[in-house]
């Protein structure tokens, strides 16, 4: 049975400007085997492993690589281009400003 794995690029932290830990592209392993929820203590768990790591990548055809070499059947999902509206400081002054 193959080995479901996904490759992504991690979004930029929503609490800070900058880009750090979000450069580089990470090979997860997908569950296969049922979450079972714990009623008594709150927890949930799998014993399924692997969904534990992760693997960092400087780039995404090095990730593709690896995973091909370990026989991984992998979905690669491409990161979303931010659409940045340059405006002007002033904008936030104009008369007719509405909000």
């Amino acid at each position: 049975m193959p080995i479901n794995a996904r490759i992504y690029k991690p979004a930029k932290n929503a609490m800070q400007s900058g880009y750090g830990n979000s450069r580089g592209w990470i090979l997860e392993f997908e569950s296969e085997a049922p979450v079972v929820h714990d009623a008594l203590m709150g927890w949930s768990g799998s014993s399924d492993t692997r969904k534990q790591i992760r693997l960092r990548f400087d780039d995404r055809d090095s990730a593709i690589a690896y995973a091909r070499k370990n026989g991984f059947v992998v979905r690669v999902d491409e990161p979303r281009e931010r659409n940045i509206k340059p405006k002007s400081y002033a904008d936030n002054f104009a008369f007719g400003k509405v909000g």
